[in-house]
């Protein structure tokens, strides 16, 4: 045994920077309080597609690219047609004949075998499913943020197995003799521990990468939501070891079961070790299943590159617009948008981030809880929390701790069963009224109010207009009425229901954003200070927030701030926001199941049965950051993320490295999660929503236990019958020179790559709204005609 001063030594060094290596290949998964959508390939995305399917199916058994007979079906179909086997073959480096005859062939991933299957095979015992409980027990209880009545333990999570494990005597009934006297001895350093437990092994440095890979990949949801924690705290400039103890737990397991079977794995292991040793290099299989699903791929982009040069009668844009509509580059706002202008021609419609450029720490009335209401890859930089009075707010602090009080009483273990014998047939009436409510309520509140300096409001406000268009030398005059409008889903009975929130409002709504943004525009000191900064809002002037439902398609107006000299406009807009929500609802209707009158869709977020209120962001195939005009009148199919951009307003391309750097890295997350949730919903699927329990209020499991389930439900991405997410990867459509899009990557490694190994795509548009170059590796492709050909960057 290593005592614990030895873990300074060179092989443990090595051993520790191993593991935090390894850790950083995990993706991070968020409580489903603020659920964010993550790119669950994020620690691959420094190499190429193909090297990632042979790392993912070496430590998880799982695939990157579309099965090879779905493929084939398009193939045959002539969805994807010879050019896009062709370009795909030729950007892979093999014959297209390669591709054709793969796409017939089926290759099913198998994950290198722990520890634990090698004893499983032994032994005949499961000892990869009991360990799966085993540590899931623990972890629900660790993990949890206020489900459970009792407090769970304060140490940290290696202490706090410890605790659990010396007293758990499940490992010895299942036939691992002396497990609990093995964790009373261990080190109280973690760090000591997994030095000793690789040293049992025989794991060193070179086993280690891919071994640890594989172990954390055994951990599902358990191991990402501890990368979250770690992720979160890298971000924020700290650290955390919430992980590196998860694998720590792991591997002493495996050191546990090796130690159990020793003589009759002793061979088998040594052999399995070397795998391990191996270097992750792609063979032939891999990069034949990376160049069939990029011709799945650039099968998507030429039809998107179709849709945008088709021709469209577009509407004379006035001088001075009626009214323009801010809204979140969701693709769920596509739809609404392309409704709205359909509805109202004299109504301009504006795509930017959700969050309307105010990333702020927010506390609603009422409320201890602190929520991150901007993008999960900033860290709030400012602060808000509701309007209310400070005797109203006391008033609402009473009200729900007698609330809790009431909550905890009827749910307990000594008195919930008493309390459903007295009380349970009281609660159908309330039911019924709960169900009825939840599918109308319409939560306005007190305005929200942001803890901001004047000055810092005025520099905020300045780089947001610009940013959206509406300020600079080639910016549309400002409406009398501007609508900023957030978006949320109303659902209920849904674990889920943050994922179908604003991504770049952290999980939550967009409503405390676009009211804090419309009071600071509204505000006459920021008006005037605006001045100095060049730009002059007119008097006229009124910035209004709303709230888009994506569930029923009603957008709220809320009050602040409203003045009787522009209800002639409110009239207008709201009697377009009628319209466009009726055209909305039609165009989703025909999508979703029991929805044959699309007007069930105004009730359907009340539904306590409904698996699917909406598809949320499935089928999201594209990013394009252009002038409205580029795609008004076209059909995007509710697929594309749609950013209101004017390069020539643009000095020095800031606000392009803003897009590039910020907005297209979430979308991407959006689209890789739901490609994950595809591909490999194994690994990175939330499971059947029919068989979820919410553990610890972080997350669900499949059944009574086991391993957590990060990821979107398989009802998120299918409808039963068919698939409703296309696994394609995001087209990022951008019209800009090609020379400042590339030096906002030479800038940006971490952008760029995710663009040279495959993850994304990247196109230029010229001045006739046309995909014209291609993105490939550091060069750019001209298409002329259909046909590339080389040009210089």
């Amino acid at each position: 045994m290593l005592v614990e001063r030895n873990i300074h030594s060179g092989s443990a060094l090595d051993l520790l920077a191993e593991a935090d290596l390894a850790i950083a290949r995990i993706p991070p998964a968020f409580p489903l309080s603020a659920t964010v959508a993550v790119n669950p390939f994020l620690g691959q995305c420094q190499e190429d597609r193909a090297t990632a399917a042979a790392r993912l199916e070496r430590v998880g058994g799982i695939r990157v690219a579309r099965p090879r007979a779905e493929i084939a079906e398009d193939i045959a179909a002539g969805k994807i047609t010879k050019a896009d086997l062709a370009a795909a073959a030729a950007a892979a480096g093999i014959a297209p004949q390669a591709l054709r005859s793969g796409a017939e062939e089926a290759a099913e991933p198998v994950a290198d075998p722990t520890v634990a299957d090698l004893a499983a095979e032994i032994s005949g015992i499961d000892w990869p499913t009991f360990l799966s409980e085993r540590i899931g027990l623990w972890a629900s209880g660790y993990f949890d943020e206020g489900q459970a009545f009792w407090a769970s333990y304060a140490a940290g999570p290696y202490a706090a197995w410890r605790a659990f494990a010396q007293h758990d005597l499940t490992p010895e009934i299942a036939g691992l003799s002396g497990f609990a006297r093995r964790v009373a001895d261990l080190p109280n350093c973690s760090r000591t521990a997994l030095a000793e437990a690789c040293a049992a092994l025989g794991i060193g440095a070179e086993e280690a990468p891919v071994y640890f890979h594989r172990l954390l990949m055994t951990l599902g949801g358990w191991a990402q939501l501890a990368r979250a924690r770690g992720w979160t705290a890298e971000r924020d400039g700290g650290s955390d070891d919430t992980a590196f103890a998860l694998l720590t737990i792991r591997v002493i397991w495996e050191a546990a079961l090796h130690d159990a079977y020793a003589e009759k794995l002793a061979v088998r292991w040594a052999a399995v070790r070397d795998e391990y040793a191996g270097s992750v290099v792609a063979e032939e299989r891999h990069v034949i299943d990376a160049a069939l699903q990029d011709a799945t791929d650039r099968a998507a982009e030429r039809q998107l590159a179709a849709t945008l040069a088709s021709e469209v009668t577009a509407s004379e844009l006035s001088a001075r617009p009626a009214i323009q509509a801010a809204f979140c580059i969701d693709v769920r706002s596509e739809v609404f948008r392309r409704a709205l202008e359909a509805a109202n021609a004299k109504i301009e419609t504006i795509g930017f981030a959700g969050f309307f450029g105010i990333a702020t720490e927010h506390r609603c009335d009422a409320s201890d809880v602190a929520e991150a209401r901007g993008p999960i890859l900033l860290t709030p930089a400012q602060h808000s929390c509701g309007g209310a009075t400070a005797e109203a707010d006391q008033r609402m602090r009473l009200v729900q701790r007698a609330v809790r009080a009431w909550g905890r009483f009827r749910q307990a273990a000594v008195s919930a069963f008493a309390f459903v014998e007295a009380a349970g047939p009281i609660y159908g009436v309330k039911l019924a009224k709960n169900m009825r409510r939840d599918a109308v309520e319409e939560h306005h509140g007190t305005a929200p109010k942001l803890d901001l300096p004047i000055e810092q409001k005025i520099a905020s406000a300045a780089g947001i207009l610009r940013a959206m268009s509406l300020a600079g030398p080639t910016a549309r005059p400002l409406a009398r009425l501007v609508l900023i409008a957030g978006h949320g889903a109303h659902v209920t009975n849904t674990p889920h229901a943050s994922a179908l929130q604003c991504g770049a409002c952290g999980g939550h709504a967009g409503d405390v954003n676009a009211r804090l943004l419309a009071g600071v525009l509204n505000d006459p000191a920021v008006r005037d200070g605006l001045v100095g900064e060049g730009i002059e809002v007119p008097t006229d002037t009124l910035f209004v927030a709303g709230m888009h439902d994506t569930v029923s398609d009603r957008l709220t107006i809320y009050e602040d701030g409203l003045r009787e000299s522009h209800d002639a406009d409110l009239a207008m807009l709201r009697e377009a926001l009628a319209k466009a929500g009726a055209l909305a609802r039609a165009e989703r209707a025909v999508t979703l199941s029991r929805a044959s009158d699309p007007e069930t869709l105004l009730r359907r977020g009340g539904d306590w049965a409904e698996l699917r209120q909406e598809w949320g962001l499935a089928g999201c195939a594209a990013f394009i950051a252009a002038p409205r005009h580029r795609t008004a009148g076209r059909d995007l199919g509710g697929r594309a993320f749609l950013h209101s951009y004017e390069w020539q307003a643009d000095d020095e391309f800031g606000i392009l490295e803003l897009i590039l750097t910020a907005p297209v890295v979430v979308a991407s997350w959006i689209a890789l999660q739901y490609h994950g949730s595809r591909v490999a919903p194994e690994a990175f699927g939330g499971g059947n929503k029919l068989l979820h329990n919410v553990v610890g209020g972080v997350g669900v499991v499949e059944g009574n236990g086991g391993l957590l389930r990060a990821g979107l439900p398989m009802q998120s991405v299918h409808d039963g019958e068919t698939w409703r997410h296309e696994a394609v990867r995001l087209a990022v459509v951008v019209e800009a020179p090609t020379e400042a899009i590339s030096g906002v990557l030479t800038r940006h490694p971490d952008v760029r790559a995710l663009f040279d190994n495959g993850w994304l795509s990247l196109h230029a548009m010229d001045s006739a709204g046309r995909m014209a170059h291609r993105y490939s590796g550091g060069d750019w492709i001209a298409v002329e005609g259909g046909e590339e050909r080389r040009a210089a960057a």
